[in-house]
């Protein structure tokens, strides 16, 4: 158990992180598509990992996908993409210790 939280809760609350990314953050407009729905794991994986092993902030989370978005994905930012990002990382952090109770 990493940090107390057993490999089941973790992969329960992965999962929530994955469908957060999808549902509230899509920088790139996937959700809801079958195919796609594995498109944003690895930046969910790294995101939980913050949260939960790294103590991160929702800015330094926010930074992150960020970078995933503009950089590793190649999106300009219009104003929304930034505030979204924003927005995800807040409700991230807002479960941390919903999280760290499992």
């Amino acid at each position: 158990m990493a940090h107390g939280r057993n490999k089941y809760q973790s992969r329960e609350n992965r999962a929530r992180v994955r469908e957060i990314l999808l549902r509230d953050w899509d920088p790139i407009g996937v959700y809801g598509i079958p195919q796609a729905s594995d498109e944003y794991d690895t930046y969910a994986n790294r995101a939980y990992v913050m949260l939960m092993d790294e103590d991160a902030t929702a800015s330094e989370i926010a930074d992150y996908l960020y970078i995933v978005a503009t950089e590793h994905m190649g999106l300009t930012d219009h104003g929304r993409l930034a505030e979204s990002t924003e927005q995800v990382a807040q409700l991230l952090v807002q479960l941390r210790p919903e999280f760290g109770t499992h």
